[in-house]
């Protein structure tokens, strides 16, 4: 979020409560900037899920163990009422596993939060939908990670990527928000252009995006993921799907906070080019909350469990973990002084602050450091120079855990004057104009290679 796309003062003060928090939820208020306190939670209802996705950093699939019943999920949205929060994201696992999160979801629409769903949608049937729209959830975003083929592989079950359209064009019809979200990785990268296409065709009102991040059963794939020099092909590509695909069919894009930072392309991606606007360091336990169904306390529900759990539902008052809990303040106490590396001594590190802690405290084991950084891959490479990350070590298998990796800086590879312009060693001309209808781009032995387990 950017101190620029604020309402209007006299707008927001004509508003009713209610109204306020429907209205740009999200968006920070003049009230917000001189009291900060979470304005968005995403929060985790159950890990139990239908799905079992290679690059899952919760490594979903049971439920967990404690799991907060239905009379002390309703308290904790009356605790999220009184702290302020104006939009909440119901995720698992799966949320609609737990027969109770329309229950849940109506309890804070009528509190007058704007209610969305993050889902797989592999069993998104036509009753939730209906259950969905009587509960007053605003939008239903669905995850497409790629083509037919690639999407099945990445998500687990066949037929992942056909239910997901599916169940879109079935949202598309109902009253609630279409919305979508996709990983982007090695596999997915090249198929960006089609799945765009195909969002556009499904109307999709807004899409986000996000890196595939070292956590979970991702930490487990290093070939699934993306280098740092990648994000030099990655962001013209998605400025140029943006405005050819994207901005005529009014699809809005949204890249998260791991999608980063300055340039003209982040003005360009980011803030549609009119604002001049910037990252403006993360955002976790500040304008953002994060809760696990057990009750854990996080400032963002990305963010490993360990290091950043600040109290438990049902046992701290969630209002005084948040202003209090070490591990929530950290990130918006965070000066130059506690970056290292490249982003200590980066020109733009008193307002960036290392970029996105997931993503820093995931790949090197602490924040205040991230290679994945358009502005920084630019300097490297002025320089002949690119960096590498190379896992020296395994993940424990347990829910948000990581492994290790290190960061290595090489020359930059010198491609002959008559090289064919390609993205991940795909011809350019040919990823430009994929059909969404296609499997996929990649072949079987390549699928099998990048998704192996090591």
């Amino acid at each position: 979020m950017s101190r620029d796309s604020l309402l209007d003062p006299a707008e927001a003060g004509a508003k009713t409560s209610a109204e306020k928090k429907r209205a740009r939820a999200r968006e920070l208020l003049p009230e917000d900037l001189e009291n900060p306190t979470p304005v968005y939670c995403v929060w985790e209802l159950t890990l139990a899920c239908d799905l079992g996705c290679k690059h899952c950093g919760s490594r979903a699939g049971k439920a967990r163990e404690g799991e907060l019943s239905t009379e002390e999920c309703l308290a904790v949205v009356e605790e999220l009422d009184a702290l302020g929060v104006r939009e909440v994201t119901l995720i698992g696992g799966e949320a609609y596993l737990r027969e109770d999160w329309d229950i849940i979801a109506k309890e804070m629409a009528d509190r007058g939060m704007r209610v969305g769903i993050g889902t797989g949608a592999r069993n998104l049937t036509d009753e939730r939908i209906a259950r969905a729209e009587a509960a007053g959830v605003d939008a239903i975003s669905i995850s497409i990670d790629g083509l037919e083929t690639t999407h099945d592989r990445l998500r687990g079950p066949k037929g992942s990527w056909a239910a997901a359209v599916d169940a879109a064009r079935r949202v598309g019809e109902s009253k609630v928000n279409l919305q979508a979200n996709s990983q982007i990785n090695r596999l997915s990268m090249p198929e960006l252009p089609a799945m765009a296409d195909l969002l556009v065709d499904l109307g999709v009102n807004a899409w986000q995006i996000q890196l595939t991040v070292p956590m979970g059963r991702a930490a487990d794939r290093e070939g699934l993921l993306l280098q740092p020099y990648d994000l030099l092909e990655l962001f013209p590509l998605l400025v140029w799907i943006k405005q050819t695909k994207l901005d005529p069919a009014n699809l809005a894009l949204f890249p998260s906070n791991n999608v980063g930072y300055f340039s003209l392309f982040e003005e360009l991606l980011r803030f549609n080019g009119d604002r001049g606007a910037h990252w403006s360091g993360c955002g976790a336990g500040k304008w953002g909350l994060g809760l696990e169904a057990d009750g854990k306390i996080k400032g963002c529900p990305s963010l490993p469990s360990a290091p950043y759990t600040g109290g438990y539902l049902g046992k701290d008052v969630l209002a005084e973990v948040v202003a209090n809990a070490p591990e929530l303040v950290q990130t918006h106490r965070r000066t130059r002084d506690d970056l290292w590396g490249y982003c200590k001594e980066c020109y733009y590190g008193d307002v960036c602050k290392g970029g996105c802690t997931w993503m820093a405290h995931t790949l090197l084991g602490k924040p205040g450091n991230n290679p994945y950084c358009i502005h920084r891959a630019l300097h490297f490479e002025k320089q002949g120079l690119r960096e590498r990350v190379v896992r020296r070590g395994q993940a424990d298998g347990d829910p948000f855990d990581f492994a290790r990796f290190e960061i290595e800086l090489e020359p930059f590879p010198q491609g002959s004057p008559e090289e064919v312009p390609s993205i991940l060693g795909l011809a350019l001309g040919e990823i430009s104009t994929i059909d969404f209808n296609q499997k996929s781009i990649w072949s079987k032995d390549q699928l099998d290679e990048y998704l192996t387990r090591r």
